[in-house]
């Protein structure tokens, strides 16, 4: 009875194992042409570009701080609102301001009214003098009351000058008195939009131990974006390069421009800013970016490109994706870059799929890349068929 059940058993084993052998033998057989994964040329536009992040600022901007000290009386504006230069803001509580101004007027009479006492004495002092002169010729007095008579007609003369002296420079602290005053009222240095307030009614201000700043006013058209562009790619990024841009809002928008100015020096990191090695303006282009050329991390370069915004689509902040264009072509004949195993410079080779159903190893000389397809230059017609091998780098 033992050895039927072993046959048994042994022609179930064999049975299960016919699947798997066969799916290994199908396996080993070479695939067919139309089993291989293959991409084709075609025709198309083609464009390479070094792609980088930004942040919208506006180009021109001013902060309106306060000459004055004092309490704010009035705000005449909010954010968002469109100003005009020279309309009035704000307004500071003026009482100290004018104390002051009539504290230097009053200087100023006082001043005046000394010095017209002194020219009644000097002129007194001078017809002493000519009587002295007199009675000395005739030898009616002493040459020391002569000398004393001359000496009080300097002394008057010199408390006169002093006295104008003091005249002028309370005029000029007069005319200081006056412009602060005159900082108690705050207006508009440019047209814009206030697009910033950092003040309240009621606020007091010191303006005496630094400048207080109030509100921002900027001009929303011309925008900038200030593009963070990486050490790798910045060599391929030139003045006057044609550009453009998107933002997460815009639905798709392009936005055109020109590259105005590239920043020669990286902004630093802001561990070295709190140690005094740079300024507030390289801390803003750095606290997104965290550049720097040591402890491994990338060094990024500012490029700065401006944008007219007449209709406000662009807003401060926003983040754009900036294209730099570097060249472009239309209705050229193009292929998948993974399709290309590269030589150096422009020679590249690829496996294309003859007329006879072999592979077949093509010398191929490529242009413009946008890093997903590259344009054919020589080696290959419209429609061909291209192996797509793992190992390829497209150059």
């Amino acid at each position: 009875m033992t050895p039927p059940r072993l046959t048994r058993r042994a022609v179930a084993v064999v049975l299960c194992l016919i699947p798997a052998a066969a799916f290994a033998a199908w396996r080993l057989l070479p695939e067919s042409p139309d089993q291989r994964p293959f991409v084709s040329v075609s025709r198309g536009n083609i464009e390479s570009a070094v792609t980088s992040l930004g942040t919208l600022q506006p180009r021109q901007y001013v902060d309106v701080g306060a000459q004055a000290s004092g309490q704010i009386r009035t705000l005449h504006v909010e954010v968002g609102d469109t100003v005009k230069q020279g309309q009035l803001l704000v307004e500071i509580d003026p009482s100290t301001q004018k104390a002051q101004l009539d504290a230097e007027r009053f200087a100023i009479e006082t001043l005046k009214a000394q010095v017209k006492e002194q020219r009644a004495e000097h002129l007194l002092a001078q017809q002493q003098l000519r009587r002295q002169q007199r009675m000395a010729v005739d030898g009616a007095t002493r040459e020391e009351d002569v000398q004393t008579a001359q000496a009080k007609v300097l002394t008057t003369q010199a408390r006169i000058d002093m006295y104008q002296a003091q005249i002028l420079q309370a005029q000029a602290t007069l005319r200081s008195a006056e412009a602060q005053l005159g900082y108690t009222q705050i207006y508009a240095p440019i047209s814009g939009t206030v697009v910033a307030v950092d003040a309240r009614v009621g606020q007091t201000l010191n303006a005496q131990q630094r400048t207080p700043l109030i509100l921002r006013i900027a001009k929303l058209s011309p925008m900038t974006v200030w593009a963070e562009v990486s050490e790798a790619d910045i060599g391929q990024v030139k003045a006057g390069m044609q550009a453009y841009f998107t933002t997460l809002s815009g639905g798709g928008r392009r936005w055109s421009s020109t590259v105005r100015q590239i920043l020669p020096i990286p902004p630093k990191p802001l561990d070295q800013l709190n140690q005094g090695g740079g300024s507030p303006a390289s801390a803003a282009g750095s606290s997104s970016s965290g550049s720097g050329s040591s402890g491994g991390r990338v060094v990024l370069y500012t490029v700065l490109l401006d944008v007219d915004n007449a209709d406000n689509a662009l807003m401060a902040d926003m983040t754009a994706q900036v294209f730099f264009v570097s060249g472009s072509a239309q209705n050229v004949l193009t292929a998948p870059i993974s399709a290309f195993h590269s030589q150096g410079n422009d020679r590249q080779t690829a496996q294309v799929l003859a007329a006879n159903g072999q592979i077949e190893e093509r010398q191929v000389r490529t242009g413009l890349s946008d890093r997903l397809r590259v344009q054919i230059l020589d080696g290959l017609q419209e429609g061909d068929k291209l192996l797509i091998s793992p190992t390829g780098s497209g150059g």
